[in-house]
């Protein structure tokens, strides 16, 4: 999957993202946001491991986020089985040097779209941290909605936070 965005590119990891993975994932502010399972400090040993895992997934299902020719973000869809199998789990992050440029609302409204398109999906879903307005902005200005609030439902750095659900169905 490529697909060339008029603020990025949407394309499949590759090894040669190393470097560029490692310098824009490698910041606290960036994981401060994300699931646990993303590193910090982020090293090129993470890199490795997760530019292995991404080109293994069938389908592939995540994804690098080129701004000008730089692999300066991810994104993907975790998919599920059984009766949510046709769904989708939303997540995404951004370096740091990009934020604030339209990019990843772009990129969220465009891999949402291929999943409803490739995947057969029916719903694509995100679940932001109460705490993390910019990502609530992404998915607003991307046609998500807001579908409620997870009371007390994450934990992270020791702090518990509620999540918002907010979904795209089709």
């Amino acid at each position: 999957m490529r697909l060339v965005l008029p603020r990025c590119v949407v394309r499949a990891w590759s090894p040669t993202d190393r470097a560029s993975l490692v310098k824009h994932a490698d910041n606290p502010a960036i994981a401060a946001n994300l699931r646990d399972r993303f590193p910090s400090p982020y090293t090129l040993d993470d890199a490795d491991r997760y530019l292995a895992s991404a080109s293994a997934r069938t389908p592939l299902t995540s994804f690098a986020i080129e701004v000008d020719g730089d692999a300066a973000g991810g994104i993907g869809l975790m998919l599920h089985d059984d009766v949510e199998r046709l769904s989708a789990e939303l997540g995404y992050w951004l370096g740091e040097t990009y934020w604030g440029r339209g990019v990843m609302t772009e990129a969220v409204r465009a891999v949402t779209d291929w999943g409803f398109a490739a995947l057969s999906l029916t719903r694509v879903y995100a679940l932001p941290f109460h705490t993390s307005a910019a990502s609530v902005r992404v998915l607003e200005k991307a046609g998500f909605v807001y579908e409620g609030r997870l009371r007390r439902s994450a934990i992270k750095h020791g702090q518990i936070l509620d999540q918002f659900v907010y979904a795209d169905v089709r």
